[in-house]
């Protein structure tokens, strides 16, 4: 690779298997609801990434304090979720209700 720009991160490398998956499901199942395929993948990730954030166990560990309650996951993976639907080519839909029409 020439530069740094042009590496493959793990997190791209991720959420490019994800979309992939996604695809693979619904063209081998002619009768899979994408939103099902969606919302399984969806589910799968957040399972993923809440697993990836259980504290330590330390109650003095400063790098699980953060996310050392069920809630500070939440908010957390709640705000990552906002900014990476908002930063989607997908977020705003041509075919959206409050999208103006002359």
């Amino acid at each position: 690779m020439d530069s740094m720009h042009d590496e493959v991160t793990a997190y791209d490398e991720a959420a490019r298997e994800a979309v992939e998956l996604g695809n693979r499901i619904a063209n081998d199942d002619s009768e899979a609801d994408l939103w099902d395929v969606a919302d399984g993948l969806l589910a799968g990730a957040i399972q993923y990434w809440l697993f990836s954030r259980q504290p330590c166990g330390d109650p003095r560990c400063e790098e699980c304090a953060p996310l050392s309650t069920a809630e500070a996951r939440l908010a957390e993976l709640l705000q990552i979720t906002e900014e990476i639907a908002a930063g989607s080519e997908y977020f705003h839909a041509p075919t959206d209700s409050n999208v103006g029409r002359a």
